[in-house]
């Protein structure tokens, strides 16, 4: 999928993508980061990974215009950040990262933070979906939590990224995940779901 990016063109219960990871867990930490863009004012699902225990095992979510807030989701536990100003209209990059020691949501190279952490873990047997959200194993998904536009340079780690990590995703250099890995990425799409080019709008993102 190098150069290559996800478009998803409406609203739907049936379009998604199924991504199969390299490792199947259980995972005490772990990072994920991704570029997207979307018109969506609702709101939508970005990430989600569900386990047979539980299904918000690892849950990237954004509240529409209203809120203007990302939600993190680990083990079954939310954590919400407020993301005034940013416009995802354009191509933005979002990074998540959780430990036992820190969790953090990251956009455009700004770091929001989060200390109140509960020790927990992400199970074995993950199902890793992009488009829709999981309210079940594998499904039970619902148009008004469906994403609306294209994505790309999705990768996943089995560890939280350090800051200096993070900020080399942000900037574009080679770095690709343990878990899912965009450049060899294995998946399956359902529904309407269409590859397109990708072209970088930003050789730099300026921190």
């Amino acid at each position: 999928m190098m150069e290559k990016l996800f478009a998803f063109p409406k609203e739907s219960s049936t379009s998604y993508v199924r991504l199969y990871p390299e490792l199947s867990g259980p995972f005490v930490e772990a990072t994920v980061c991704m570029r997207f863009r979307s018109d969506l004012t609702r709101r939508y699902s970005l990430f989600s990974l569900a386990t047979p225990k539980k299904y918000n095992d690892f849950l990237l979510f954004y509240y529409d215009t209203t809120y203007n807030q990302s939600s993190l989701w680990v083990s079954d536990k939310e954590q919400l950040y407020d993301v005034q100003g940013h416009n995802f209209t354009e191509w933005t990059s979002i990074c998540a990262t959780w430990s036992s020691k820190a969790q953090a949501v990251w956009i455009d190279g700004r770091k929001y933070n989060n200390n109140n952490i509960e020790n927990g873990e992400i199970s074995a047997g993950p199902i890793i979906i992009i488009g829709q959200e999981q309210d079940s194993y594998g499904g039970k998904f619902s148009e008004w939590k469906s994403f609306v536009g294209e994505m790309t340079d999705l990768n996943m780690w089995d560890k939280a990224l350090t800051d200096d990590n993070v900020i080399d995703y942000f900037a574009g250099n080679e770095v690709s995940g343990n878990v899912i890995n965009w450049k060899a990425l294995t998946y399956t799409s359902y529904g309407d779901v269409s590859i397109r080019p990708y072209v970088d709008p930003y050789p730099c993102i300026p921190v």
